[in-house]
């Protein structure tokens, strides 16, 4: 994998080339990153230029062996580790390898529930990295390289080693010569202090909306408003946003906006008609349209309080925006509002009755933004 197949990112690649460039690669680095940002696939492009043999400033080469091999993740010198559903305590991410490479290959970016899906979505109990993989990681890195001049181990989401991975502590602390590790996280708190401790970390930052909306113009043709509201409602995620091309059958700001209308008109019959319509959507188009709701709404507040220049919304979302702040909500109504849509998504992941739920909340919205019925609490706040 090539640095220029993964989108955006640049200061980090430059970091990471200058890195090889002057001989300062650290034998430990954590890649600490939001879902969807791309810290993944840098990681493999990273270890891909280290051990190209034909080093190009910017990249590696992408035909030398070394890069072929990479390119098709079979070099003998990389090294995967990853959560799993162990079946016995003997049970190693290798066994599993086949299905790693398979969804890497359909696509770089991904999540902990698309490889749950991979390997088995009917699985209730949590994936882990147990203690006769750590044993395996051992065992692989104290043999000397096949071919290449460093042997790399990529460990993703180390969050999910248990006190187990403790036995992993020497060899990251002193490492058989010429070995690279690189640990891929999201969240920093969940991982073993004891490890943390023992890596460089590298801060990789969410994607630009512009970024992911042009993404999202070239690879799917999508037309510049919708690929501009999918990215806001990504946040930076380009998981989500690949998600939202399957599953979105809406016009997110349209659709919202008028709910928000009926619920200010007091329309209650064509408020029971979007609910039944709502009900029909899927669960997770469901989960995406309350996320914009909430998204929408939190730029309402923005602009409420003077925060202009950190909205994201593009042109006609904005304008929407700027008239709900200015004429229509109050503070109090925004946070009621917020308060409603973030409990209905609660319930939704929980697979609470959807025609129910969208009732009920619909009813909540002509409360809050027609009679102005806010919750004591909040009420309390500004007042």
């Amino acid at each position: 994998m090539q640095f220029k197949a993964i989108l955006g990112q640049e200061e980090i690649k430059q970091r990471l080339i200058s890195s090889v460039k002057e001989n300062r690669v650290s034998h430990a680095q954590l890649f600490l990153s939001p879902d969807g940002s791309g810290a993944l696939p840098l990681a493999i492009a990273y270890a891909q230029y280290i051990n190209c043999e034909d080093q190009q400033a910017d990249d590696s080469c992408g035909n030398c062996p070394s890069c072929r091999k990479y390119e098709r993740l079979i070099h003998p010198d990389l090294h995967f580790s990853y959560p799993f559903f162990a079946e016995d305590g003997k049970d190693i991410a290798i066994n599993y390898l086949d299905t790693w490479r398979a969804m890497l290959k359909k696509s770089i970016y991904f999540d902990m529930e698309l490889w749950r899906s991979y390997l088995n979505p009917k699985k209730s109990k949590q994936p882990n990295i147990n203690i006769a993989e750590c044993h395996d990681i051992i065992k692989k890195l104290s043999f000397k390289a096949f071919e290449a001049k460093t042997k790399v181990l990529i460990l993703w989401l180390p969050e999910y080693l248990d006190k187990n991975g403790n036995s992993l502590l020497k060899i990251i602390e002193e490492p058989p010569a010429n070995t690279l590790f690189l640990l891929i996280a999201k969240n920093q708190e969940q991982i073993l202090s004891t490890i943390l401790s023992r890596t460089q970390i590298i801060k990789i930052p969410r994607l630009e909306d512009g970024l992911i909306a042009q993404y999202l113009t070239d690879k799917a043709n999508l037309a510049t408003d919708q690929a501009q509201e999918f990215a806001f409602l990504a946040d930076g995620n380009l998981v989500t946003a690949q998600q939202l091309l399957l599953d979105e059958p809406n016009n997110n700001f349209q659709v919202f906006t008028d709910w928000l209308r009926l619920a200010y008109a007091n329309q209650v019959p064509k408020l029971i008609d979007f609910s039944e319509l709502a009900a029909a959507w899927g669960r997770e188009a469901q989960k995406n349209f309350i996320r914009y709701g909430i998204g929408f709404l939190r730029e309402c507040g923005l602009l409420l309080n003077g925060a202009d220049q950190l909205v994201k919304l593009p042109p006609q979302q904005r304008n929407a925006a700027n008239d709900l702040a200015n004429k229509v909500l109050t503070a109090a109504q925004l946070e009621a509002l917020i308060e409603q849509l973030e409990k209905a998504h609660y319930h939704i992941e929980r697979n609470a009755n959807p025609k129910i739920l969208f009732l009920d909340v619909s009813l909540q919205l002509v409360l809050i933004i027609k009679y102005k019925s806010i919750p004591q609490g909040i009420q309390h706040k500004y007042s």
